[in-house]
Order: C-alpha cells, then sequence, then structure tokens
C-alpha cells in the first residue's frame, strides 16, 4: 500500500494556532446557542484557568440566551447572524450589565459569524448547523486559527476550497465518529491504515425494512434513542443522511478512499468510531454519548481536558453490538459515497437538497422515505462543476440555490401525490 497524502485532520502533527501567550488559551465559540455551542460553554465555563472566550455567534432564535452567554463569560465580541437583532441584542446586554460596564462590540448581518472567526485568538469551534458555516471556516482557517470543526457541512459542500486553504493538522473535528477516528489513528502511521470504520447509532429505525418506513412521523423521527441534538440533525441520523455525510468528511479528513471507509451499526453509541490496521488488529475510541468529550479534545489538543465529562462506568455490566448496515432500508450512505466520488459541487447538492426535504418532511409535505429519494432524484439530474475543476464559493453557493429550489418542487409534486 502507498502512503496517503497527509491529511487535513492528522493526529500526528501539532496545531500551532495563534503564537503562543501566557494564560488561558483564546476562543471562539460560533453557533453558540445550539447543542454544541452550549456544550461548549460547560466545558469552558468548567476550566476557567485553561480557556477564555473572547467570541460567541448565534443565528439569533436564543437571544436571552446569547446575551447570558456574553455576558457570564465576558466576551469581547458578540456576532448575530441577523442584522435586525443588533438593537434588541445590545438592550439585552445592558440589562445584564451594570452601571458603567462596558458591553461588547455586537457584529450583525449574513457575515457576522465569518468576520468574528477572522478575529485574533486560537481556536475557533465552529458549531453551526448547517452550509452557512462554510464562509466561517474559511475565514478561521485563512487567519491561521486551529480549527475545532463540528459544522461538516462547511467541509463536505466546500471540500475543494477547504482543502486547498488549511494547513495539514489545522483542523480538529469534534463530530464524535471523527474525533474516535483521530484518536485511533494515533496507534500507527498512516500507511498502515487499512480501513475506517464509521459507527452508527441506527437511529430510531434500526431493524425496520423500507415498507415500514414509509409511514415514519415527524415525531417518530425526532426521537432519538441515544443522542439529544437539533431536528435537523435528528432526522439526518433517523435517515442516516448524517452517516453518509460523515463518510464524505472522513474522505476528506483523512485521505482515505471511498471502498476502505466503512459503515457499521452500533445501537449503544458508546464505540464511536475504529480504525482498521493492516495487520488485523482495529483500535476503537469508546467513551459515554457525551459530546462535552470530542468538544474538550477539540478546544484542548494536543492536551486532554480532565473531567470533561463522566467516564464509563466499569463496574457494571456491558453488551455492545455490531451489526451490518442495511442499505436497502437506508440507501443514504451508498448514495453519499456515489456523491463523494463526482466530487465537484455534487456534494454541496446532496447536503442542501437534503435540508430542503427535511423540512417537507417536518411540515408533513414529503414521506420519511420520500428524504432520500429525493435527495436521489436532485443529484441526479444536477450538472454543476464536476471534479476536478477549479471550484469557487459562487460555484458552491449556485449548486446550492439550484438544488434547493428544485428540491422543493420535487417535493411539492409528492406532497401532490399523498393528497391526491
Amino acid at each position: 500500500m502507498t502512503e496517503s497524502p497527509v491529511c487535513l485532520a492528522d493526529p500526528h502533527l501539532r496545531p500551532s494556532g495563534a503564537p503562543p501567550t501566557e494564560g488561558p488559551r483564546e476562543v471562539v465559540i460560533l453557533g453558540s446557542t445550539g447543542s454544541i455551542g452550549t456544550q461548549a460553554v460547560d466545558v469552558v465555563t468548567r476550566h476557567p484557568g485553561r480557556f477564555t472566550v473572547t467570541g460567541l455567534s448565534a443565528a439569533g432564535g436564543r437571544l436571552a440566551l446569547l446575551a447570558e452567554q456574553a455576558h457570564r463569560l465576558r466576551v469581547r465580541t458578540v456576532a448575530v447572524a441577523r442584522a435586525e437583532l443588533a438593537a434588541p441584542l445590545r438592550e439585552a446586554l445592558r440589562a445584564l450589565h451594570g452601571d458603567g460596564e462596558p458591553l461588547p462590540e455586537i457584529l450583525a448581518g449574513p457575515g457576522a459569524a465569518a468576520e468574528l472567526a477572522a478575529r485574533p485568538c486560537h481556536t475557533v469551534l465552529n458549531g453551526i448547523t448547517g452550509s452557512i458555516g462554510l464562509a466561517p471556516t474559511l475565514a478561521a482557517l485563512e487567519a491561521g486559527h486551529v480549527l475545532a470543526l463540528a459544522n461538516k457541512e462547511s467541509l463536505i459542500v466546500g471540500g475543494p476550497l477547504v482543502t486547498a486553504l488549511a494547513k495539514p493538522g489545522q483542523i480538529v473535528p469534534v463530530d464524535s465518529e471523527h474525533s474516535a477516528l483521530f484518536q485511533a489513528l494515533l496507534g500507527g502511521t498512516r500507511g498502515e491504515v487499512d480501513k475506517l470504520v464509521v459507527t452508527a447509532s441506527g437511529g430510531p429505525f434500526r431493524g425496520r425494512g423500507r415498507a415500514e418506513l414509509a409511514s415514519v412521523t415527524p415525531a417518530e423521527a425526532l426521537a432519538h434513542p441515544t443522542w439529544a441534538m437539533g431536528p435537523v440533525i435528528t432526522v439526518n441520523s433517523a435517515t442516516l443522511v448524517n452517516k453518509g455525510l460523515e463518510v464524505i468528511e472522513a474522505h476528506l479528513l483523512y485521505g482515505i478512499p471511498f471502498d476502505r471507509i466503512e459503515v457499521v451499526v452500533h445501537p449503544q453509541s458508546y464505540v464511536h468510531s475504529m480504525v482498521q490496521f493492516t495487520d488485523g488488529s482495529t483500535l476503537a475510541q469508546a467513551g459515554p454519548p457525551d459530546m462535552r468529550l470530542p468538544i474538550a479534545l477539540g478546544l484542548g489538543w494536543p492536551d486532554r481536558v480532565p473531567g470533561a465529562a463522566p467516564p464509563v462506568d466499569w463496574t457494571r455490566a456491558h453488551t455492545w453490538e455490531f451489526l451490518p448496515l442495511d442499505t436497502d432500508a437506508f440507501p443514504s450512505v451508498p448514495l453519499a459515497r456515489h456523491v463523494g466520488s463526482l466530487g465537484g459541487t455534487a456534494p454541496a447538492v446532496y447536503n442542501a437538497a437534503n435540508e430542503e426535504c427535511v423540512d417537507a418532511f417536518l411540515a408533513g409535505l414529503l414521506p420519511f422515505t420520500g428524504i432520500v429519494d429525493t435527495v436521489a432524484a436532485v443529484v441526479e439530474e444536477s450538472d454543476g462543476v464536476p471534479a476536478g475543476t477549479s471550484l469557487t464559493l459562487p460555484d458552491v453557493l449556485e449548486a446550492e440555490t439550484w438544488a434547493r429550489r428544485r428540491a422543493r418542487e420535487l417535493a411539492g409534486t409528492a406532497n401532490q401525490e399523498m393528497t391526491a
């Protein structure tokens, strides 16, 4: 086997980030009011001597929480994605700050998170959900910061843009699966890696056949058996689209071909992923299903953060299962392999179409099985920028816009057929 190229997330390299300074590491948290962001705030507040948060960003749906976080962490800058929320955010901050206490700087508008990501700091944690995280990812990388990446969509839709900009080892993955691979890869050299094994909980519908999935309701799809996440990610876990995205992400992060990235179902979600080596041995990273573990590693790398989350209780009996993936019932993973192999703007089309289809499903406009079926149809129709062509950010945005429009059209047609 030939040696793989140095990967973006290479655990054998130590990220440099900003020049070392005395005192706590300065971090910026993007998406601070979401699931990843709130857990990141929990990690840093329990380790005040280790981290200091200089900036926060959020979409603006939980303005009171954003203001409270900013006040509690004494940040320099707060960013909100909607310009009209600047004034109410300022009022919320003023209500929390004492007389004479200066308010943090406020950035507002669609480019606010990217502007914040470029500000001086050591590490940027990108916990934004969706492809809107691409611009902040590029801004953080261009500024030379270490990027703790939880926003998988930015890497997937902008793969060539990110890989061209990121220095080897500059990205530390925060997805539990990719953090697990990152850690297990320390057990051997790049040339000794035979296969990456990405684990999946199987979601709430593990064991059901395709016919049984047709009548799934949004409430059922949002009831994940293991993880507490936002609605889009939770539905993606139910369709296993999330796992398809992770296969593409693993390929981009670690430079391993798609035919050497396998998905296995592990309902207990304690083994987060594994690396199989050429001698037949497999190294697995295990821990409780608690996102504070990969978040803490992303913020603290190359050092671990003591007490980031409670460990596995080895005084209790445990039974862990590993099952093959049913690709007939859940075709999203083979579709993702196809999309990843196409490259170019195809991953952006896959991701954008899926986001629209999830919205249609939650609104009752599309059956559960129609999500991936519609995404596949949009991918098939796409004639965007092919692999091997110089990709630009406008190319990605144009492909996404087309995919969203086409997905809405097909979802509307499917709804008419459902109600006919």
